[in-house]
């Protein structure tokens, strides 16, 4: 092994030159850097992946400091998408890291999918974002996994990946199946999410932000989103050397 990726010896001694050669050589897409974004990212790179796009453009706000990865009082008001470019390149100097501090939507994301992705890591809280950039990327042919709603979720062990259509006892995938099934698209994309019941009390009605597409505020634990990320991160490393289920 090369001296310069002597940090990816045990990910060699799992997985073999060869399935080190394919994660070198992919090229992944995360949108959305929050609280599962941010880990799913790390989690890839730290995977030895070789050329990464990163995608949010939202500042690190106090409240995030619950459950985000980039949240530190230190990092409050800087950008999410230039922390996590800056964290990926210092654990991997021979990566190829972009980061695109915007909220992408229209044209815009039309234009950033018209390249060519290994993958697609879609960490995206606000709804019509999310359902744009599905079907965009399932449009272009790129494979994608999507997360749902790590909100008021307590219990890790429940947290699991199927299609799309599989999904089942999420509120965030019932609207987005429905947002799609309207599209004409009913699978051929994997989700995270978790079937246990959100508890009443766990949400907190807002006025809308027609923005963000948010009109609630979900109770959200330290570690349910990184698992999600785990999962994210886990999914598009076992497909990408082609051992996923």
């Amino acid at each position: 092994m090369n001296m310069n990726n002597e940090w990816l010896t045990r990910t060699e001694l799992l997985l073999g030159g060869k399935d080190l050669k394919k994660l070198s050589d992919a090229n992944v897409l995360v949108v959305g850097l929050g609280g599962v974004g941010a880990y799913a990212a790390e989690l890839i790179c730290r995977a030895g992946v070789g050329r990464m796009t990163v995608i949010d453009g939202d500042n690190i706000e106090t409240s995030n400091r619950n459950r985000q990865l980039l949240a530190l009082k230190s990092t409050e008001a800087q950008s999410k998408a230039m922390l996590m470019s800056d964290r990926l390149k210092d654990i991997n100097p021979n990566a190829e890291i972009t980061a695109i501090h915007e909220f992408i939507r229209d044209d815009r994301m039309k234009e950033i999918l018209s390249f060519h992705y290994d993958y697609v890591v879609d960490a995206i809280d606000s709804l019509s974002p999310k359902v744009y950039l599905i079907k965009i990327s399932l449009d272009n042919g790129l494979r994608v996994v999507s997360s749902m709603g790590a909100g008021g979720k307590m219990d890790p062990s429940k947290a699991r990946v199927s299609d799309i259509d599989d999904s089942y006892k999420c509120k965030l995938a019932r609207t987005v199946r429905k947002r799609l099934h309207r599209l004409g698209i009913t699978t051929g994309f994997k989700v995270v999410f978790s079937p246990e019941d959100v508890p009443d009390e766990a949400v907190l009605a807002i006025e809308g932000d027609e923005a963000k597409n948010k009109n609630s505020i979900v109770g959200t634990i330290s570690y349910m989103p990184a698992i999600f990320g785990i999962y994210c991160a886990s999914t598009v490393i076992n497909d990408l050397i082609e051992k996923g289920g």
